[in-house]
């Protein structure tokens, strides 16, 4: 996990094997202005020879640092290797203010030296006045003993904590001067403070130092423990009201309050009863006084929190991480003891992620500081199976064939019991059973292919190969089904349902356009299957080659890319040329300039146009009327932009937001103008033409 050293943040990666050197690339993730979740950094891990771990270090600046979100190695979409940062990693912004200034050589008893100890080690300290301050965005504003602010700075002030900020402040002799005089309620106050009475010059005092009673339950600070020598000598005093018992989150033990806080619009206003310094209590020399600003989210820890430091707490999950790494709302799921949340193992009711508990945030992950990667030594007896989908084996015909043996021999077994197999006829019967053998035995006559024609002759159906990836199949029937619907919504063509094509087995003539999504490991088909390719192609059938890799890189740079090459090396395809603007294709059925699927980088491919293609006078399109282009070759996966489910839901996100949606709608009107083009040539294009040939005719 993320740790910070110095101002830095320093991480460290594992490998569980040695013997090569490694560069690793670790991202650094976080949200923008906006709130969307964007690349903030990235650094690279550098493994030697026969290092198993590398350090990385990332120098940001405290305003980009404290947006970080998670960390993850370049290209591993893994719970493991991604790893989510926390408070620890932040440093607040506080803005201090004192009332008063310091007298020369007192410098250990101003309002503002313990806080300054408390916070400095992390958070970033503010110390202006009150305009420039607030123009910095701190996260927090502390006031030590100021009684009055004038009505710039208290309007700007309500309007920061009415926004989200977060107020403490501190009393002091000045404060507890000013209730004296004070008769009407404060907003920057959770409370009234009481005028005389118990107070002494504005603060009360004691014949003996009061202790702390214990922190109840639904205060911040449930579950620190109190030191025995912690005691306030001095204090001011809340006047009593209907709301003062549930305002008050720490209080001495004879009920009177030490601190309270109150909601003001989305921020909070807090008022430790007491001085910032050791005047009135030695609470600011205590590590208690730490750890009661941590708990109001003033400061933050630098390190993993112990169980004595979370118990008595509930952490609620507001985002679990799933084992490829990828994070949901988890406000559906059970609150999680600060205890256990300490241990940070991981199980089934305790998923990494992170967790909060009021303004604060712990990460729950995979992979603890102490862990180390070994590869697996599993034992003999044990048989390890990997990811990889075991083949099918049809099972239809051996099972038959054994049967019909069985009941040869069964009937065998039957005529030689009762003497009629050697009889005088017993040639007869043999001769009969071997006959009969072989009839069952002989391959029905097969009705695939009739029932193939009269279902893709019956109506105008789309075709995608079968490459064996079950995935890539069921995307592409998905796509085809989505394409088939839209066009039977927008035009006079009504396809049916898309039919799977075996090369093997199959007749292509049938089908006006084939779908081929390329996948790495699809078999490069028979001799027998090319000829029947390159008629299809050469009888005016169109092929959609789709390599499904435009986000990776340009056709012929990915293995897809690669493989589509040794797969369209027999075919008999003419030169190719990008689409120009004034082909067919961008005009068919809709007028479009790019052709994007669920990605949209990848340039479509289709037969050249002949050199000598000139431009008629007065025709804004070259005469390009000598046919349809057989294939079409792209890699923008537009079957995955085109799927949708029996809902008519997409299967797929395409983009983000309005512009994802439009990218969908683009696709599908390129599939519509494809079809059509398979449909109509270069119908298009003749109608351009029509104007000059009445002219023609006319002379």
């Amino acid at each position: 996990p993320p740790q910070l050293n110095d101002g830095k943040i320093v991480m460290t990666a594992l490998r569980a094997l040695g013997g090569t050197e490694q560069t690793v690339r670790i991202d650094a993730f976080g949200p923008d202005p906006s709130g969307i979740e964007r690349l903030l950094a990235s650094f690279d891990a550098n493994f030697g020879l026969n290092d198993l771990t590398a350090g990385v270090e990332f120098d940001l600046p405290a305003e980009l640092r404290n947006r970080l979100k998670r960390f993850s190695i370049a290209g591993i979409r893994s719970a493991g290797a991604t790893s989510l940062a926390d408070d620890a990693l932040k440093r607040r912004k506080v803005a201090l203010f004192a009332g008063g200034r310091p007298r020369e050589g007192q410098e250990l008893i101003t309002p503002l030296h313990y806080l300054r100890k408390a916070l400095a080690p992390s958070a970033e300290l503010i110390e202006a006045p009150v305009r420039e301050s607030l123009l910095a965005d701190p996260d927090v504003v502390i006031l030590a003993d100021i009684a009055k602010l004038n009505q710039f700075e208290a309007e700007n002030l309500t309007k920061w904590v009415e926004a989200g900020g977060l107020l403490v402040r501190f009393a002091g002799p000045r404060l507890a001067a000013e209730s004296l005089t004070k008769t009407e309620d404060d907003a920057l106050l959770p409370v009234r403070l009481r005028a005389g009475g118990r107070n002494v010059g504005g603060a009360m005092s004691w014949g003996a130092p009061k202790q702390l009673r214990p922190f109840p339950e639904g205060s911040p600070f449930f579950g620190l423990t109190i030191p025995a020598d912690v005691a306030v000598t001095s204090q001011v005093v809340a006047q009593p009201d209907p709301f003062l018992a549930d305002r008050t989150i720490a209080s001495l033990q004879d009920g009177t309050p030490l601190v309270t806080r109150k909601q003001l619009g989305d921020g909070q206003v807090i008022l430790f009863h007491v001085t910032a310094n050791a005047e009135w209590s030695n609470l600011p020399l205590s590590g208690l006084f730490v750890e009661m600003l941590e708990r109001l989210a003033v400061s933050t820890r630098t390190t993993a929190p112990t169980k004595a430091e979370l118990a008595g707490q509930i952490w609620q999950p507001q985002e679990v991480m799933n084992g490829f790494g990828d994070l949901r709302k988890g406000d559906d799921l059970q609150g999680i003891e600060g205890e256990r949340l300490a241990e940070a193992i991981v199980s089934s009711d305790l998923l990494p992620g992170i967790y909060g508990n009021g303004e604060r945030q712990v990460a729950i992950n995979v992979l603890t500081p102490d862990r180390r990667l070994a590869p697996a030594a599993w034992p003999n007896s044990v048989t390890v199976e990997t990811m990889a989908a075991v083949a099918e084996q049809p099972l239809k015909a051996v099972l038959l064939a054994v049967a019909l043996v069985l009941m040869m021999l069964d009937v065998l077994a039957t005529l030689w019991l009762s003497g009629r197999l050697w009889g005088p006829r017993g040639g007869v019967v043999t001769t009969g059973l071997l006959a009969a053998m072989i009839v069952l035995g002989a391959p029905p006559e097969s009705h695939a292919q009739d029932e193939l024609a009269l279902r893709a002759t019956h109506e105008t159906v789309l075709a995608y190969i079968i490459t064996g990836d079950s995935k890539v199949d069921a995307t592409s029937e998905a796509g085809l089904f989505g394409l088939s619907a839209t066009l039977s919504q927008r035009t006079a063509i009504e396809p049916d349902d898309p039919i799977a094509i075996n090369l093997e087995t199959d007749e292509l003539a049938f089908f006006p356009i084939i779908y081929w999504p390329i996948t790495d490991s699809q078999p490069i088909p028979s001799d027998a299957v090319y000829q029947k390719l390159n008629t299809y192609l050469q009888s005016g059938g169109m092929i959609l080659f789709d390599t499904r890799d435009a986000n990776l890189g340009g056709l012929g740079s990915t293995s897809s890319g690669r493989r589509l090459q040794q797969l369209a090396a027999p075919l008999d395809i003419p030169a190719l040329e990008p689409v120009p603007l004034d082909h067919v294709l961008t005009r068919s059925f809709y007028l479009l300039q790019d052709f994007p699927g669920r990605h949209s980088r990848s340039d479509v491919w289709v037969e050249a146009a002949p050199k000598d293609a000139v431009k008629i006078d007065g025709m804004p399109f070259r005469n390009l009327n000598d046919g349809v282009s057989p294939v079409v070759i792209g890699g923008n996966d537009w079957a995955s932009a085109w799927a949708i489910n029996r809902d008519g839901q997409p299967l797929y996100p395409v983009g983000r937001g309005y512009a994802g949606d439009r990218q969908r709608e683009i696709a599908f009107r390129f599939g519509v103008n494809l079809v059509m083009y398979a449909l109509t040539g270069n119908y298009k294009s003749d109608q351009v033409h029509v104007p000059a040939l009445l002219e023609r005719l006319g002379q």
